[in-house]
């Protein structure tokens, strides 16, 4: 059975549009592949992400990694960290392990895999590249109103409602 299918659209164009800003990373780049550490099978480990240019009303900030060609519907979160408080402009390698590893009151919520934690890349073999949109979401509040209970379309939902400004990476991966 082939997947062949026609690409997905960029989900951020789907969304109010806001201002942009700029986030880097020593382990990822735009349109470059996805280095082995940050794949499912090899390792899990978060990349490491710093941004900056935010807007001056920023009160905290929700990083987020989502595959919009995965062969679902609705694409796949890899992971959804909230509630980074906005003093905080870097997650190092491996952040996303867990709770403990984010900084102050941050929290992950459960990402596709079923884990509270990063994700890594998994798409099926044989399958074309997926795109992996790492997204550090300006927001105007110094929390999000979810809980570590809710899914990543909530807290999305929410963010549709407090996003100032969106920084974005985009590696790809193929297995």
């Amino acid at each position: 059975m082939s997947l062949e299918r026609p690409a997905a659209p960029d989900p951020y164009s789907l969304l109010p549009a806001v201002p942009s800003f700029e986030v880097t990373s020593t382990d990822v780049r735009d349109g470059e592949t996805l280095p082995d550490a940050h794949v499912n099978a090899a390792g899990d480990l978060s990349p490491q992400l710093s941004w900056s240019g935010f807007p001056a009303g920023t009160k905290s900030f929700v990083v987020t990694c989502f595959d919009p060609d995965a062969p679902t519907p609705c694409g796949f979160w890899h992971w959804v960290a909230v509630n980074i408080p906005v003093s905080v402009t870097s997650l190092d390698t491996g952040a996303g392990a867990g709770d403990d590893t984010l900084p102050g009151d941050a929290f992950h919520v459960r990402n596709d895999y079923g884990t509270r934690s990063y994700g890594g890349a998994a798409p099926p073999e044989g399958d074309s590249a997926h795109r992996y949109y790492f997204v550090v979401h300006a927001v105007d509040v110094e929390k999000l109103d979810v809980t570590p209970d809710v899914s990543p379309a909530v807290v999305s939902f929410n963010l549709a409602f407090h996003t100032l400004a969106r920084a974005i990476v985009t590696p790809t991966y193929a297995a």
